[in-house]
């Protein structure tokens, strides 16, 4: 089964519209093979008749769900690792040497699909920033994610994914055939529904903010504009982690790169400087 041009297009624009994600053409099997599932719950004949229905209603829960299906939520447990190193090995011992009196730190993890990404970097600050108190803020456009990561319960194929077992020991338990994170771990972590094209989240400034695997699916123009919002709300001196195939120069001023072993982070400068 093939989608027709009207209907990928009709498919692209939607996505484009809501979330700034570009589907280019080629991306057709994709397009179809997320949205089988929706065509078998809605018992049509296939992916261009459930498109049919979408026109006939400009607006409504079913647009949503289009784009949740369309949006790429891949993750895992300390993904690329790196990153995590870089957070408690460079970034924490940084803010907290630039300010020694601060009692608490502040993460933004945005797109964070069903809890891993925010879940990890809570139980790596609860070592590395002991004794501050640890706040992050998980924001993702999909509702349904968001709901899999505030239950805080996975399934073994999920728990094999990256996470250590030391992790696993300290701070998960079974549950049934499934594992639950710690209310200790849970408690650090705040699920907002959030899209990367509004406003920021109301919970800043945050001392660091993990964007990671996001820039690569908008245009220019969108990752200037999503760049502009997060330097928003980042403190002066803050850090920005990317995703590893991803970068700065010539999409966004007022960032510094700093090198740390084998990963990279970016660095807010301050307001007016070279």
């Amino acid at each position: 089964m093939t989608i027709s041009s009207g209907t990928f297009a009709f498919v692209a624009d939607l996505v484009r519209r809501r979330s700034a994600i570009e589907l280019t053409v080629g991306k057709e099997y994709l397009v179809e093979t997320r949205l089988l599932p929706l065509v078998r719950q809605a018992d049509l004949a296939g992916v261009d008749e459930y498109v049919d229905t979408l026109r006939m209603r400009p607006h409504g829960a079913e647009h949503d769900r289009v784009v949740e299906a369309l949006t790429t939520n891949e993750t895992s447990w300390f993904r690329d690792l790196i990153p995590f190193q870089t957070l408690t090995g460079h970034v924490v011992p940084t803010l907290v040497a630039q300010h020694p009196a601060r009692t608490s730190l502040r993460v933004w993890s945005a797109a964070c699909s069903s809890g891993q990404e925010p879940y990890s970097i809570a139980m790596a600050l609860l070592d590395a920033a002991a004794p501050l108190k640890v706040e992050v803020t998980a924001t993702d456009i999909s509702g349904e994610v968001l709901s899999r990561g505030r239950a805080g319960r996975y399934s073994q194929i999920e728990i094999n994914r990256g996470l250590p077992v030391a992790m696993l020991v300290k701070h998960f338990t079974r549950a049934g055939t499934e594992w639950e994170l710690s209310e200790q771990v849970r408690s650090k972590v705040t699920f907002i529904q959030h899209n990367l094209l509004d406003a920021p989240p109301r919970r800043g400034p945050f001392d660091i903010i993990f964007l990671r695997n996001v820039l690569i699916y908008f245009d220019l123009e969108t990752r200037r504009e999503v760049l502009r919002r997060v330097r928003s709300v980042l403190r002066p001196g803050g850090f920005l982690q990317l995703g590893t195939a991803e970068a700065i120069f010539g999409v966004g001023d007022g960032w510094e790169r700093v090198a740390v072993g084998r990963g990279s982070v970016y660095r807010s400068k301050a307001r007016g400087a070279p």
